[in-house]
């Protein structure tokens, strides 16, 4: 995909690829899984319900250009991750390739409930399922041939985020916005340090984060249905016609992050309009603390203590700290 016209025309032949997209029933995952579909690859569209994935994926087939599409809907619910294991074990099973996997589902701004885990939801989707996801699936991705790719959808709203590791799951305080905020910094720090491991274990695999500005998707919504507030309802859908590019747009980003060949590892692609919040898809630089890598590497320290699932990756320190001697 050309990082000069951001267009999905663009991507190039995707025939013979396999793609991962979590939340592929809905919004930038819809798209992004449309995309690569018109484009020849077998995607696996990860969604939560089995109903809204088959109707998601017949929609895709009603298009002209895809009704032979290589669509697969299997369950994954990222806050279990029960499911997040069956799932993987259903994607090894099935396919020998990776060669995409889009971390794009997450939940945004909702009143605080848990996982099945005991996980502070938006912590516990939009972070820690993503997280034990590539772990399970990142022997597939190596063994592919040629380059493979792991994307993971954080938000501008990284930018404010902090990781409080005294109440990651905010037992003791919760803000919504401050619990969304900790999980797409969780979402830039997971991703620029899995590259950081790929590259110490010299792995044909990259990781790449992304953003999609603000688009109009239902993501949004959750937040103000659940907490019963029609007021704030009715404030996201002016803001979303008003302001908000289509969901088509906002999926520019991660389709780049998966296909550009001139995006490397540990890179950050999102619209380069007005205040990156719209427009065509750019490389750009992610916050300060994104970049801290004694933060990313207690996060994943914490991470796999949480899940359960480790990385058969070398620790970067340790590499240095062989090569200094």
């Amino acid at each position: 995909m050309s990082t000069e016209t951001g267009d999905r025309d663009a991507m190039g032949d995707q025939s013979g690829r396999t793609v991962v997209v979590t939340g592929a029933n809905s919004g930038i995952g819809f798209e992004v899984t449309k995309a690569f579909a018109e484009r020849g690859a077998d995607v696996v569209m990860a969604c939560r319900s089995l109903d809204r994935g088959n109707a998601a994926r017949q929609e895709i087939r009603n298009e002209a250009e895809v009704d032979d599409a290589a669509l697969a809907v299997m369950e994954l619910d990222l806050a279990d991750l029960d499911s997040v294991r069956s799932f993987a074990e259903g994607v090894r099973s099935t396919y020998s390739d990776l060669h995409v996997l889009c971390n794009n589902a997450g939940v945004m701004a909702i009143p605080r409930s848990e996982t099945a885990d005991g996980f502070e939801t938006q912590f516990g989707v939009n972070h820690l399922g993503h997280f034990a996801l590539t772990g399970l699936l990142l022997d597939r991705l190596r063994d592919t041939e040629s380059e493979t790719r792991i994307v993971t959808q954080s938000s501008g709203l990284h930018e404010r985020g902090e990781i409080d590791f005294d109440d990651l799951h905010g037992k003791n305080s919760y803000d919504r916005f401050d619990a969304y905020a900790q999980s797409k910094l969780a979402n830039v720090l997971f991703a620029y340090e899995l590259d950081r491991r790929l590259q110490a274990a010299d792995a044909d695999v990259t990781s790449v984060a992304c953003h999609p500005g603000f688009a109009a998707t239902n993501l949004q919504r959750r937040g103000p249905e659940q907490s019963g507030s029609r007021l704030r309802l009715w404030m996201m859908k002016i803001a979303n016609a008003v302001f908000a590019q289509s969901a088509a747009t906002g999926a520019l980003p991660m389709l780049m992050a998966g296909t550009d060949p001139a995006v490397d590892g540990g890179e950050y692609v999102g619209p380069g309009g007005l205040l990156n919040m719209r427009g065509t898809p750019e490389m750009q630089r992610s916050s300060d603390r994104s970049y801290d890598e004694e933060l990313a590497r207690e996060l994943w320290d914490v991470s796999v203590d949480l899940t359960g699932v480790g990385y058969d990756l070398p620790d970067p320190r340790q590499t240095d700290a062989a090569g200094a001697d």
